[in-house]
């Protein structure tokens, strides 16, 4: 596809910055290691202030804070907390990060961020409510979210800050703003997810998609073999219980070539994660 050179010089130069991380800050933090548990837990801006679980084996941290152009304020210490997990689940990374979706470009008139240039695989941005320009929303939130947001708090806390050494979590949920009420919102829809992971990608970063079944249908309906969405894996929502959560493993992925490998259930206010081996 054809690439602006502002995008290249842009993916080059954060790479560039990302490797730029003293050796000593590549480490996890080792001291208070928990207890033995396979359980993980998923935290966000909701959690500040709060006492985190002190027994994990993994944790997803949110980026953003509720919205992909605001950062979660207590990003560093929740990255800390997380690196501080046990990792004793195999195919879980012990600290995992998670990006809020969306896609306003029914609001132009309302918004500052959307895009009003750029290459991408759907052709180039006229600042229109367009699939290139969708596209390119996603690319420039992801871009956003992971230089300006997770980059700083990672550095800050003297943690690993190359994008690649995590698995990326594309947050899917219908309480943010998305295109509605046709097969071609949908297709917009899909296109800012395809631009998100087209930049995680672009990074060497993992990445996976969070959602329920039914808030994914409406969201984005169908992907094909040939989007860049195809054999992402699934972490599925919407369990109540652990036992619940088990048997969520066994439904279908969200998208085609996928599997599902992490599923959440909710107990005491917090959200809880199983593995699905």
């Amino acid at each position: 596809m054809p690439t602006s050179a502002w995008r290249t010089a842009v993916v080059a130069l954060g790479a560039t910055a990302a490797l730029a991380v003293p050796a000593t800050a590549a480490a996890a933090p080792t001291a208070g290691s928990p207890s033995s548990t396979t359980v993980g837990y998923d935290v966000s801006y909701p959690q500040c202030g709060t006492e985190l679980p002190r027994d994990r084996a993994f944790a997803v941290v949110g980026v953003n804070g509720g919205l992909s152009t605001r950062a979660n304020p207590c990003l560093q210490d929740q990255l800390t907390w997380a690196w501080n997990s046990s990792g004793e689940v195999d195919g879980q990374p012990p600290a995992q990060l998670y990006l809020n979706t969306a896609n306003p470009g029914e609001l132009i008139d309302r918004i500052t961020t959307w895009p009003t240039d750029g290459w991408t695989p759907y052709g180039s941005c006229d600042g229109t409510n367009s699939m290139a320009c969708s596209w390119e929303y996603g690319w420039e939130r992801a871009q956003n979210s992971v230089l300006s947001f997770f980059v700083p708090a990672a550095r800050a806390a003297q943690l690993d800050s190359q994008p690649a050494r995590y698995t990326w979590w594309l947050d899917v949920e219908t309480m943010n703003t998305w295109q509605q009420g046709s097969d071609e919102a949908r297709a917009r829809n899909r296109a800012t997810l395809e631009g998100m992971a087209g930049y995680l990608l672009s990074r060497d970063a993992e990445v996976g998609v969070y959602s329920t079944g039914y808030q994914w249908s409406r969201i984005v309906g169908e992907v094909d073999d040939d989007s860049v969405l195809a054999g992402l894996d699934s972490w599925l929502a919407g369990s109540l219980t652990l036992d619940q959560a088990r048997e969520a493993c066994e439904q279908d992925p969200l998208l085609p070539g996928g599997e599902v490998v992490l599923s959440q259930y909710v107990r005491d206010g917090l959200d809880h994660n199983t593995s699905c081996d």
